[in-house]
């Protein structure tokens, strides 16, 4: 609601929950770290909350292009966060943490949900299932997940008829210009 126009250093899930296009606009990892950049430091500019873009963008693209789910993981204990925990260790308790709405306590638990899933569904019901913020959380793990799986046709079809038409039509001319996999 502010009159200026600048970035407010947020580190924030909403970076990582929003920037999953990015993955597809690409053709390179580089390149979608690039976008992922550009599109998060708008409003995202604190380092949390480029680096929480950056894995989702990193692990969706990955999974787009076929990589398999070890070396995903690889990647991003490498370059982005520990995911040295499971969700049935972290569930009793998720939800009474503090800062659960910032990238460093709510990515790597997505991803971890993506990690453990069997498919996209499964992706998004893990993440749900920790508590807390879950409509990002499903969000942020199902951005991979739809990459690495995809999108079950009859929940893709249910889903479309939530938005309006004109989100429709944003949702199918992108998704004609970049295709699912590369």
């Amino acid at each position: 609601r502010s009159r200026e126009r600048v970035p407010y250093n947020s580190m924030g899930n909403g970076s990582a929950m929003r920037v999953s296009g990015c993955a597809y606009a690409a053709e390179t990892l580089e390149e979608v770290l690039f976008l992922a950049d550009q599109v998060t430091a708008v409003t995202h500019n604190h380092p949390e909350g480029m680096k929480g873009a950056r894995a989702v963008a990193a692990a969706t693209f990955l999974a787009r292009t076929g990589v398999d789910k070890e070396a995903i993981r690889r990647h991003i204990v490498e370059n982005y966060y520990r995911l040295d925990f499971s969700l049935d260790e972290i569930r009793p308790n998720y939800w009474k943490e503090r800062g659960i709405g910032l990238c460093g306590k709510s990515v790597p638990q997505a991803l971890q949900a993506f990690f453990e899933a069997s498919d996209f569904e499964s992706a998004v019901r893990l993440a749900v299932s920790i508590g807390g913020d879950t409509d990002t959380l499903g969000a942020i793990a199902g951005a991979p997940a739809a990459a690495y799986y995809g999108v079950p046709d009859d929940l893709a079809r249910q889903a479309s008829t939530y938005l309006p038409e004109d989100l429709r039509e944003v949702l199918d001319a992108f998704e004609a210009r970049y295709p699912v996999r590369a």
